[in-house]
């Protein structure tokens, strides 16, 4: 199984050499909508030069979000310009309207490109999804972001056993999860591939993964700890969810984890300043800038760069440990088995 690695690191391509080389060991999913411009833009460029295996979406849920329309003829041009770098395309999806994606399926076809049709949840599977089976070799399920996994796994279930699976419940095709973020659904299900913006959400909000450790190995296969570890973060004060509230036991655990990657914790300073103080090459402004312009602004000193302070260091981590995951994964084709008892059940 693929696990493509969405989302983008807002940082500068030509300066994170480690970020790079992580990225070429894995594959990643680039959103058109977000390639216009921006971080994303630079670092799909990066991406094709490196040669990382790419997955490219619509974008459309974003769009949608944005009042935005994406014209479909630029997104096919787009394909075009970057056909020989990009390993597979999405079809350009219109949420909530499923004779609009499949229209899109059709113009794109006509156009002699080739995209991964998609099929989402709450639509009509016999009309929508069935037509797909046998005639397409890849397809991909969207509209995965709606809450709760008992919301999903019904619907899941009904539609692996009822149209992906054969008899002996191995899959007849190839199919993409869009959005998949949960353990629980990642192994459940036999996906050919799935997308996954938390390496770099969990970063943004100072946090990390950390795999179970048993019998002296650490466990990529069952779902991780996710631990705070920036000085700024709400979790400070809750038990087990920051790095400062661990057990003795857990914080051993997570030290020797961040050894184990050649990590460190980092040590910061906090201090307020004048609002017109000019930071340093160490510092960095730790909240925003108040109303009254006479208060003072905190900020950080860094005196030991490290993951509880340095962003870019938490992404390179959550992108090791979701390429370990993905050597976890069981190899596709394997078998879908709801009554099996598993980690989850």
């Amino acid at each position: 199984m693929k696990i493509y690695l969405a989302g983008t690191a807002v940082s500068k391509p030509k300066e994170e050499i480690k970020l790079q080389e992580l990225f070429k060991q894995g594959c990643k999913l680039h959103s058109y909508f977000h390639c216009v411009d921006g971080f994303e833009r630079k670092w799909f460029r990066m991406n094709t030069r490196n040669k990382v295996d790419l997955f490219l979406d619509s974008g459309a849920f974003s769009a949608k979000n944005k009042n935005i329309e994406i014209d479909i003829q630029e997104y096919i041009e787009f394909i075009k310009i970057n056909e020989k770098h990009i390993n597979c395309y999405a079809n350009l999806d219109v949420i909530g309207n499923p004779k609009a994606t499949l229209k899109n399926q059709k113009i794109m076809e006509k156009a002699g490109l080739f995209p991964v049709p998609v099929f989402h949840f709450g639509e009509d599977p016999e009309l929508y999804l069935k037509p797909l089976i046998g005639k397409y070799e890849y397809i991909a399920l969207g509209g995965l972001v709606v809450g709760a996994n008992k919301r999903l796994i019904p619907w899941l279930d009904n539609i692996f056993k009822k149209y992906l699976l054969d008899k002996n419940m191995m899959p007849l095709i190839k199919v993409h999860g869009f959005g998949i973020t949960s353990f629980q659904l990642l192994f459940r299900y036999p996906w050919f591939s799935v997308d996954s913006t938390s390496w770099v959400v969990t970063g943004r909000v100072g946090s990390i993964f950390i795999p179970r450790y048993k019998n002296g190995k650490w466990v990529y296969n069952e779902p991780p700890l996710k631990i705070a570890v920036s000085s700024k973060s709400p979790n400070l004060k809750e038990a087990g969810r920051h790095i400062e509230t661990l057990s003795p036991r857990q914080k051993q655990i997570f030290v020797d984890y961040l050894n184990d990657k050649h990590y460190v914790l980092g040590r910061s300073e906090f201090v307020e300043k004048s609002q017109t103080y000019e930071l340093q090459d160490n510092e960095k402004w730790a909240e925003k800038k108040p109303v009254d312009k006479k208060s003072k602004r905190l900020i950080e000193i860094i005196h030991e760069p490290g993951i509880s302070n340095t962003y870019q260091l938490r992404d390179e981590l959550n992108v090791s440990y979701y390429l370990e995951v993905e050597k976890a994964l069981p190899e596709w084709p394997w078998a879908f088995a709801k009554e099996k008892k598993t980690l989850f059940s």
